[in-house]
């Protein structure tokens, strides 16, 4: 029977596993260290110079309140690279972020940056054509747009580093099969937008498909960079670009803006949630899983992270038998 156990255990989980990645424990810490990340983030804006310097790059003090909303989360960036570099066996992790010739480098992000304003920017496309929303032209300002985009990449890519490289690395370091690690950081992802205004079943399912995009990016292409950029392209072009619901939530600025009377649900757009809850937005993104997933079913993980530590340990309880 004990042997039966290992035999099990051994085809499921891997030896370099702590008992902080089982599934439940992982996603608690992850939710953890993002409100403990937001909470100094809302600390650090609050500092007066940087107040300051905010205040003088927008209007008025409500959209500097919505510029603070995103900045604050380069809180969860210090606490999430704090966590993997004060614990020893976190640090494998920094492979995953790190530079490499393969995915995470700057043409993985700029493909992450065609993506995002790419899917987003046809659901607006086909949300006008059908007469659901119409656009006028606001204004361009230089200025207000590139610190919005600096703080719509620090947003986003802390979701992504809690997300797709904290969480997503914890369970491939416990679990053999990468459908933990894609699948339980999808509901997490999923769970952590169910507070939004105006969120719905429909939205939930977009976001837990393109949680999905996102994590076969990290799995076939070793391109979290590219995660998050085409996260970040995606917030910033409904939000920045279109002046639309970026999960129910809109921007004062933008570079367009919603004649919100005259908007209406349709297959590409939801009143309340934004390109985001709409059905042919999950429909795109459910497609687009499928043919990453078809284009690559064969291929293997592109970064496995954990299979030197896994080899080393394999190896020291194969010289502890010998010996």
């Amino acid at each position: 029977m004990k042997e039966f156990y290992v035999t099990v255990r051994d085809k499921l989980l891997r030896k370099s596993r702590k008992l902080s990645d089982v599934f439940f424990a992982a996603a608690a810490l992850t939710l953890i260290h993002a409100l403990a990340g937001s909470a100094i983030g809302m600390m650090l804006v609050k500092i007066p110079v940087i107040k300051s310097f905010l205040a003088s790059l927008v209007y008025s003090a409500s959209m500097q309140v919505f510029l603070e909303d995103y900045l604050i989360f380069i809180g969860i960036w210090l606490v999430i690279m704090a966590v993997v570099f004060i614990f020893p066996a976190n640090r494998p992790m920094l492979k995953a972020i790190g530079y490499s010739r393969r995915g995470n480098n700057l043409k993985g992000f700029l493909f992450g940056i065609i993506m995002g304003f790419g899917t987003n920017g046809l659901c607006v496309l086909f949300s006008l054509l059908s007469g659901d929303i119409k656009l006028s032209f606001y204004g361009f300002d230089f200025v207000v747009l590139l610190a919005f985009a600096i703080a719509v990449l620090i947003q986003s890519g802390a979701e992504e580093l809690a997300d797709r490289f904290y969480l997503y690395q914890k369970l491939r370091r416990r679990y053999r099969s990468p459908l933990w690690a894609v699948l339980v950081n999808a509901v997490a992802f999923s769970l952590m937008h169910v507070g939004n205004p105006g969120f719905t079943v429909v939205a939930g399912i977009q976001i837990f498909l393109i949680a999905i995009v996102f994590s076969m990016m990290v799995y076939y292409y070793n391109n979290l960079w590219g995660a998050m950029a085409f996260h970040a392209a995606w917030n910033f072009t409904q939000n920045l670009i279109f002046g639309l619901p970026n999960s129910g939530i809109v921007s004062e600025y933008s570079i367009f803006a919603l004649e919100a009377a005259s908007a209406r649900n349709g297959l590409f757009y939801n009143v309340n949630f934004g390109v985001e809850g709409s059905v042919g937005a999950t429909v795109l993104l459910a497609v687009i899983a499928v043919v990453i997933y078809v284009i690559n079913r064969n291929r293997p993980e592109a970064n496995d992270v954990w299979a030197e530590r896994e080899r080393v340990a394999e190896e020291a309880e194969k010289e502890g038998l010998e010996g």
